[in-house]
Formats: structure tokens, sequence, C-alpha cells
């Protein structure tokens, strides 16, 4: 399908109106800058204690390694769990984690792995909590105003990124390390204030058997193996991660051995990337709608690497500064693209899980391309690495072709009720399986060729929601009769597909049952396995 320019889209103004979207964002904004104010004095605590370019970026794996872990497991438990729960516990963990480090630094006990343990256990209670609160942030608004609820997200996360570090740097200078971590304490307070006061909706109530963890988990990669749509995302937001990794993890060596700065100057490289990024989220709807997504994302990895280029060469800190104002600009504007084509591109039931696989692609390739970059650095030096990663990140470009993005259409994402009625007996177990579904067709004579082509059709969207297997059979015995076939792993899972139905789902099998014989309908037979 053609890349679709996606229309104008409402004012963040809007979105703002609505109290519990408004709250949320508000905690979590405190949140954000919590998070940014203690992973800037982790960073720089590092440099000072080892030197080393490797460890003090391997503290951004700490910090974002937990996503790729945990993130995907997080967003089943948000999709079938209590969200509130699930939030609380997490922020409750944290606030501990943090206290404890606070205490360590502050009496001078905290070494190289005990900042990067806590650290990652602060980015374990972040992984679990991040799809149920961004599910929770963006169900208070109406689906039109989605974009813009996910770029005011995007938009209080890199305001935190620009004001987080620049606000602990002054803190480390003024006070020391320890308080600053005693500051980030509050920021998780503050979010966890915000889900008391405003809990997440609770899912609807359903007489189906509830998920697991392990087959809600395969049921989202399966999704997004056979979604072209949201495969296309994911793939594209892994290239741009884990090449755009490398400005972020290395500027801690930047600040330090190739402009001479110290932890305010460090602080104030983030808070430029930060700051650029606010500003174009502040357009970012209206580029999108200018541009369209391709030539949107195309612009920002030019820009980005052309920024790592510059940053490469000079040694003249407000060259530097200037450009990462472009850099986190460009950032913005990438990664709230694929964000927003993300959520919008899937229907309610896999949202957080679509949403997790997004967090774990872009934050696992970020996490590992820290690590990677910063061994670089250390083996090849500084200017090597990023000359290395800005050509990787043009490399990227060549992914539209054959991962184009766009946003679903309402009726892709639009759930329907399919009838109850399934022509059985006695239902078995929810466990009992694997279940073999049959749908028997007689089609005209003559349009074999067209059936065909529009069954095949339905193998992306039997497989996405459920199916381990799908084929369509000819009759031997009977040249105008075919079988769909397809496999599900479980009763249970059968009813779950059956609900995944959506309105474009629904089209495909009426254009399908257009070359049926006259008076002619489906016959719909299942089995369950026995031995």
């Amino acid at each position: 399908m053609a890349t679709a320019v996606p229309q104008p889209e409402p004012g963040i103004r809007a979105t703002l109106r609505h109290r519990p979207f408004r709250a949320l964002l508000t905690g979590g904004s405190i949140y954000f800058v919590g998070n940014a104010m203690q992973a800037m004095a982790t960073a720089w605590l590092m440099v000072e204690l080892t030197g080393s370019s490797f460890l003090a970026a391997l503290v951004q794996t700490a910090v974002f390694l937990p996503m790729f872990l945990f993130a995907l497991p997080a967003g089943v438990l948000a999709d079938t769990t209590d969200r509130r729960q699930l939030i609380l516990g997490a922020l409750i963990v944290q606030a501990a984690t943090v206290a404890l480090l606070a205490l360590l630094v502050l009496a001078g006990w905290a070494g190289a792995a005990t900042l990067l343990v806590m650290t990652f256990v602060v980015g374990c209670c972040t992984a679990l909590l991040s799809p149920s609160w961004n599910s929770a942030i963006v169900d208070v608004v109406p689906r039109p105003e989605l974009p813009q609820a996910i770029t005011a997200v995007g938009i209080s996360y890199n305001a935190a990124r620009a004001l987080g570090p620049a606000a602990a740097g002054w803190v480390f200078v003024a006070a020391g390390s320890g308080w600053v971590f005693v500051l980030s304490v509050l920021g998780v307070l503050a979010l966890l204030e915000s889900v008391r006061r405003f809990p997440p909706r609770p899912h609807p109530p359903s007489r189906l058997p509830a998920e697991r963890l392990w087959g809600g988990m395969l049921s989202a990669l399966r999704f997004a193996r056979h979604s072209e749509v949201l495969l296309a995302q994911l793939v594209r937001t892994v290239a741009y991660g884990a090449a755009g990794s490398a400005l972020w993890a290395l500027l801690p060596v930047i600040a330090a051995r190739q402009l001479g700065l110290g932890a305010a100057g460090f602080g104030f490289l983030i808070g430029c990337m930060g700051a650029g990024a606010v500003v174009t989220g502040l357009f970012v709807g209206a580029l999108r709608s200018r541009l369209g997504l391709e030539r949107l994302v195309a612009l920002g990895c030019v820009v980005y690497a052309g920024v790592m280029a510059v940053t490469a060469l000079t040694h003249w800190a407000p060259l530097v500064y200037g450009v990462l104002l472009l850099a986190g600009g460009s950032w913005m504007a990438v990664m709230s693209t694929f964000n927003t084509a993300t959520q919008t591109s899937v229907p309610p039931w896999v949202r957080a899980r679509a949403t997790a696989l997004h967090t774990l692609c872009a934050l696992g390739s970020f996490a590992i391309g820290s690590a990677f970059w910063g061994a670089l650095s250390d083996i090849a030096g500084l200017q090597a690495a990023l000359a290395l990663a800005g050509l990787c990140m043009l490399a990227g470009l060549l992914l539209a072709r054959p991962f184009p993005l766009r946003m679903s259409e309402v009726g892709e994402v639009t759930q329907v009720k399919t009838a109850d009625n399934l022509f059985i007996v006695h239902e078995p177990d929810p466990e009992a399986g694997p279940v073999a579904v049959e749908i028997a067709y007689r089609v005209q004579p003559g349009r074999t060729a067209e059936f065909l082509e529009a069954v095949s059709l339905l193998r992306a969207p039997r497989r996405r929601d459920g199916a381990t297997f799908w084929r369509v059979y000819r009759d031997l015995s009977d040249p105008t009769r075919y079988v769909e076939r397809f496999i599900v792993t479980s009763w249970a899972d059968y009813l779950h597909q059956r609900a995944r139905a959506t309105l474009a789902d629904q089209a495909l099998e009426a254009r399908v049952r257009d070359y049926l014989l006259a008076g002619e309908s489906t016959r719909l037979e299942h089995y369950v396995a026995e031995l």
C-alpha cells in the first residue's frame, strides 16, 4: 500500500483540556526530570571515578537495557492486569532504590559496580511501569487527539532531558552528587501521587479466559511479525536508535575530553538536545502533515548524521551547543513519528504491547548501541566512532523502500463483535488444543484465480491474531470447493482470535464471499486434537 500523508492533527492545547491527561502528564514530567537528573549524575560520577569511556557509556546501557528485557512482559501485564497496581508497585521499589543509592553516594560508599547495579534496578522499574503509564495516559483522550497526546508525552520527556541534566549539573557542583539522587526520589513520588489520584481505566469485562504472560508475549510478537505496518515501524526504530545512541552515549566523553567541560557543562550539553526536542515537539504535528512521514524521517536522519560529524571534528563548545539543538529536534521528530505511527496502527487489545515493542526496539537498540559505541571509542577513538555512527544513520535511509511507514486507517484498528454461534455441540476446555478451524467455500466456475487472490489476503490477519498455521486446499472430488484451514494453539486462543477481528478483516471476508456460488454460504467447522 502506498505511503499515506497524515491529515492535519488537532492542537496540543485541545488535548490538554482533559484533566486526567493533564494530571498524569504533569506527574510523568516530574518523574522524567528526576530520572534524567539521576542518569546524568551517574554518568558524570562514573567518569570521575573511572575515567573510562566504556564504563561511562555503560551507564546508558544500564538505564535502557531493562527496557529490552522487560518491556514486552510489562506490555502484556498492562493489557491483561490491573495497571494501577503495577505502576504503584514499580514506583515504590524505584523510590526505595534511589533513596538507598543517595545514601551510599553521600556516605562515599558507591563504586562503579554499585552505580551500575542500582541504575539497572531503577531501569527495571521504569521498564515495568512504562507500558501501563503510556496506555493509561492515551486512554483518556479520543482517537483523533491520540497523535498530539503522544507528542505531548514526547515533549514532556525531552523537556526533562533538557531541564534534568542542567539542574543536575548545578546541584552536582553546588552540593555534590548525592543530593542529585535525593531530588530524583521526589520525582518518583510525584508520579506515584498522580497515579493514585487519577488511576488508569480498568480493563473492560470480558467473558474470555485471561491471557497468560508467555502466551501474551507470543501474541504480541506474532502480531508484529504479520502486521506489515507495525513491523516496518519497529525495524526502522531499531536502525535509528542503534545509530543515534552514539551521540547520547559519548556525550560525557565529548564534554570531558574534547571540550574540557565540567559537570555543569556536560549537563548543558544534554540540556541543549532536550531543548531542541521540546521546540520541535511543538511543531512536529504540522511538519508531519506538511512533509509526510518518510520525508520528515529522512530529514531528521540527515540532520542528526551531520551533527555527529560536526561533533566529531570540533573542539569549540559554542558550536557543539548549537548543533546539539538540531540533534535534539531531529531525534524528537523521528522518534515521535515512529511512536505515533505505532500506537495508531494497532487495535486496543494489543496497544500496550505494541507500545512496549516500540520501547523495546528503541531503547533496546539504544542500550546495545551505547555499549558498542563506547567500546569502539576506547579502541578506535571518539572521532572514528562518531563518524561511523553517522554513516550508519544515513545507511538506515535505505530501509524506506522495503519497510515503508504509514498510519493505519480507522477500520484497520476498530474491533468488531463476531457471531457467538460456533456450530459446536459442547464447548471444549479453554486449554484444549491445538484447534483446527476449517472454512469451506464453493466458488463460481471461472473465478477461481480471483477467489484465490482474495482469500490469500486473509493469511496475514489470521496469523497476526493467533493462527500458527494457515493454508487453502482444493477439493479433488469437487473443483468448485475450497477449504481454508488454520490452526490455533488452544480453544482459548481461538476465542481471543475471533474477538480481535477488525472492520478491515470483516471487509476482506466479505470480498471473499463475493466469489461464492449463488445461494451458497461458507461452512465453519472446528476440530480439537485428541492424539
